[in-house]
């Protein structure tokens, strides 16, 4: 019987991939590196720390993860105070609210800082919906390391088998099956260049998966 749903924020709950790439682009120029396109959208579902570090060593810079990671959240607070086109992905709050109706525990897992995290929740309203968050740059590995869903299956309390986790990028989706939970790929229009091959269920709408429809799909 689905119990939990463990919700990934970025590209599925809200829009701040264009806020990030904005910040990321700023930062890649403060420090003077050309990183192409596919570079980036390798940089999906992870965290900061994990993707400053791998910049380091593919561009051997001198400056220091924490340091890029520091220049890249100046930017980007400042683009999240002042950006007035921040906005939850479409169909996305009815979901919550049909899964917390149905009295779904419902736990986040982004690789978001817990600061983003918070800041995007008391924008929306949307503490009241969930029972915990976690951000996974408070944790050792970052997505596709599955470390986040198995911890985010603990705190709701159920057994893996009772969860669902939604994803949108290739690292998250790895994250869940790697977890041994199962997942629904979320065909993001704000996340490109992703492989949802690896997904139990691939879905373009949150009509599709409703809390009375994924539970007729799963059990």
């Amino acid at each position: 019987m689905l119990k939990a749903v463990l919700f990934d924020m970025d590209g599925v709950i809200v829009d701040t991939e264009p806020l990030h790439c904005k910040a990321y682009y700023q930062m890649f120029g403060a420090v003077n590196i050309d990183v192409s396109d596919k570079l980036y959208a390798s940089f999906t579902g992870q965290s900061t720390i994990s993707i400053c570090r791998k910049l380091c060593t593919e561009f051997n810079l001198i400056e220091s993860p924490e340091t890029l990671v520091a220049l890249k959240r100046k930017f980007f607070k400042n683009i999240f105070e002042t950006d007035e086109d921040l906005h939850l992905i479409d169909g996305v709050l009815d979901l919550i609210k049909d899964y917390h109706n149905n009295e779904m525990t419902l736990v986040l897992a982004s690789s978001a800082s817990m600061t983003t995290i918070n800041n995007v929740f008391d924008r929306f309203d949307l503490n009241k919906y969930f029972i915990a968050k976690l951000s996974g740059a408070d944790l050792k590995a970052s997505k596709p390391h599955p470390e986040i869903f198995i911890k985010a299956a603990e705190t709701s309390g159920h057994k893996k088998a009772e969860c669902i986790v939604i994803e949108d990028s290739t690292n998250g989706i790895k994250a869940a099956k790697a977890a041994g939970i199962y997942c629904v790929g979320f065909k993001s229009p704000h996340s490109k260049n992703q492989d949802y091959s690896k997904a139990d269920l691939l879905i373009d709408n949150f009509n599709e998966i409703g809390y009375h429809k994924i539970s007729n799909i799963i059990f």
